[in-house]
């Protein structure tokens, strides 16, 4: 099954310009839609959860952000009902390995990926999200 729409969720936008760059040149995925602030995506989510083809696929999300972090957003992640299954990559620049211990919490996340992603690692993750989803 091919990844269809990806959310980023970083509020960097060097990292949301050099990821969309990464994944459109791997064919990751058919559509990008890039947040800045996590709020907003979750926001997005909400609205979208009775309309399986306006939810992503994957989501790609940064750890260390203001307002809302990714724990955050995963734990309100959490208490969203979808209809399908929504894969979470965790990239992130943290190498603690607390981090890493945190997102066994997570049953929605399926890897950690250390930025800055590259073709290999977005190769990892493309098999990772075809098995989650047979």
């Amino acid at each position: 099954m091919k990844n269809k729409l990806t959310y980023i969720i970083d509020d960097d936008q060097l990292s949301i310009r050099l990821m969309s760059m990464i994944i459109t040149k791997n064919n990751f995925c058919e559509e990008i839609t890039a947040f800045h602030n996590p709020q907003t995506a979750l926001d997005e989510l909400k609205k979208n959860t009775s309309d399986l083809s306006k939810l992503p696929d994957v989501i790609l999300l940064d750890l260390n952000m203001p307002v809302l972090d990714g724990w955050q957003f995963l734990d309100e992640l959490n208490q969203i009902s979808f209809g399908k299954k929504i894969v979470v990559f965790i990239v992130s620049s943290s190498i603690d390995p607390c981090d890493l211990e945190m997102t066994k919490k997570y049953p929605m996340v399926t890897n950690y990926i250390v930025k800055p992603i590259n073709s290999e690692k977005l190769k990892k993750a493309t098999l990772l999200f075809e098995n989650e989803v047979k």
